[in-house]
C-alpha cells in the first residue's frame, strides 16, 4: 500500500489517500486476518436505499422542526442540545443513568434518549424541544425500528437479547436471545427481511430473520478473526454489502448479508467506530475514535480515498450528517466535546464543549421518509 499525505491550510488537517491491494477471489464463512483486501464491486445495480436522504429532502412531518444536535452524555447522565447555526448549547437536562443514544422514532415525530442503566427511554418533542416523562424499558442500550414499522427493537446489551416491542409503548411482544456478548449496533437488508447486529465483546455478528413463521428468529452467527471488537453496522446503498466498523481490527469488515460471509477487510484507522453515508450515497464516513480521525470510503470502489485527522487530536465517536450534507457532526467520547467537520474539505469547523462521555448524538431533523432508529438511519 502506498500512502501520501498533504496538509490542509489553516486547520492543519492531514489528508491521506490509500491505494488498496488486489481483491481476493471471494468470501468465506470464516473471516480472514485483517488486510487491505476486499472483493471488487459488481456492475449490477439496484435502487439506492438512501435515495430519500438527499440534501434537505425533508418529510412534511419534520419540515418545520428546528435544526438541533442532541448529545447524550453517558457519564454526566444529561443531554445537551446544540443549535448548529450558532454552535451554542440551547438546552441541558437530566435523564436516566448512562444515556447512550438519542433515537428518532419510526414515524419521525419523537426522539428517545436511551438510558440503559437507568432502564428508561426519555421522549423529546423535536418540534418544541420539550422532554416528557421517562418510559420504563429494560436495558435500552440502543433502539431500532423494523423497516415495516411493525416493531421497535430494544437492544438489551447486558441481557444478551433483542426485544421486539410495540413501536409506541415499547411493551415487549417477543424476545430473541443472542448467543454472544455485547450486542450493540445493527442495520437491515435492502428488502427488510433480516438484520445483522454486532457483538462487540465476543467479536462476532448475528443475523436475525424478521419474517420467520414464528416471528423474528436468530438464523446465524459469524465470528470475526481476532482481534475483533465490532461496532457500528451500515448497509451499502446498493444493498450488497454490510459494512461493520471494528475498534480492535482498526477498520471495517465487508459482509455479504445474504450469504452471511466475509468479503474482505478495509483498514481505516485506530478504533474504527461509527459509520455514516454521505447525502449523495457516494461516501462512507468512518470515525476512528482512537487516533482522532475520520476515514472517507469510496463506496463505488470500496477503498479509502482520504483520511481527515482532527487538529490537536480527539475521540470522534458517533453522530450524523447535517441535513444539507455539508457537516459531519460527531461526539468526542473521551474529550467531552462535539466536532463539526466540513465534508467537502475535511476542515474542522466546530469543537463544542459538552458534558462527560458524549456518545450517540443525533442530528435532527434529517431527510428521509421513516427512521430505522439508532442515531438516525433514514430511508
Amino acid at each position: 500500500m502506498r500512502r501520501t499525505c498533504l496538509a490542509l491550510a489553516a486547520f492543519a488537517f492531514l489528508a491521506c489517500s490509500h491505494d488498496a491491494a488486489a481483491p481476493p477471489a471471494g468470501g468465506s464463512s470464516s473471516s480472514p486476518a485483517p488486510t487491505t483486501t476486499t472483493v471488487a464491486p459488481t456492475t449490477t445495480t439496484i435502487p439506492d436505499i438512501y435515495a430519500a436522504d438527499r440534501p434537505n429532502a425533508f418529510s412534511p412531518v419534520v419540515a418545520n422542526f428546528p435544526a438541533r444536535i442532541y448529545v447524550p452524555n453517558s457519564v454526566s447522565n444529561t443531554v445537551d442540545v446544540i443549535d448548529p447555526a450558532t454552535m451554542q448549547i440551547v438546552d441541558h437536562f437530566d435523564v436516566g443513568r448512562e444515556p447512550q443514544h438519542v433515537v428518532p422514532s419510526y414515524d419521525l415525530k419523537t426522539l428517545y434518549v436511551a438510558s440503559d442503566l437507568g432502564n428508561t427511554l426519555t421522549p423529546i418533542d423535536p418540534a418544541t424541544g420539550a422532554h416528557g416523562d421517562p418510559i420504563p424499558v429494560e436495558d435500552p442500550y440502543n433502539l431500532y425500528f423494523t423497516p415495516d414499522g411493525r416493531f421497535g427493537i430494544v437492544v438489551a446489551e447486558r441481557l444478551a437479547r433483542l426485544d421486539f416491542t410495540d413501536p409506541h409503548t415499547f411493551a415487549v411482544e417477543q424476545s430473541v436471545a443472542v448467543p454472544c456478548e455485547g450486542v450493540d449496533h445493527m442495520d437491515f437488508s435492502a428488502d427488510g427481511t433480516f438484520l445483522i447486529a454486532s457483538c462487540e465483546f465476543s467479536g462476532e455478528l448475528v443475523k436475525v430473520a424478521l419474517n420467520g413463521p414464528n416471528g423474528p428468529e436468530l438464523v446465524g452467527t459469524l465470528p470475526l478473526t481476532a482481534p475483533a471488537k465490532p461496532q457500528d453496522v451500515k448497509t451499502s446503498p446498493d444493498g450488497k454489502v454490510f459494512y461493520v466498523a471494528d475498534m480492535d481490527a482498526n477498520g471495517v469488515w465487508l459482509i455479504d448479508g445474504d450469504q452471511f460471509t466475509v468479503l474482505g477487510f478495509l483498514p481505516t484507522g485506530m478504533g474504527a467506530h461509527g459509520l455514516y453515508v454521505s447525502r449523495d450515497s457516494k461516501d462512507l464516513y468512518v470515525s476512528n475514535r482512537d487516533d482522532g480521525s475520520v476515514a472517507v470510503v469510496d463506496l463505488a470502489t470500496r477503498t479509502v480515498r482520504v483520511v481527515w485527522a482532527l487538529p490537536g487530536g480527539g475521540s470522534p465517536d458517533m453522530g450524523g450528517v447535517s441535513a444539507d450534507g455539508t457537516i459531519l457532526w460527531l461526539s468526542g467520547r473521551s474529550n467531552s466535546e462535539v466536532y463539526g467537520i466540513n465534508t467537502p474539505t475535511g476542515e474542522l469547523v466546530a469543537r463544542i464543549p459538552v458534558g462527560d462521555g458524549p456518545h450517540g448524538l443525533c442530528v435532527y431533523p434529517q431527510p428521509g421518509t421513516y427512521s430505522l432508529g439508532h442515531t438516525g438511519v433514514f430511508r
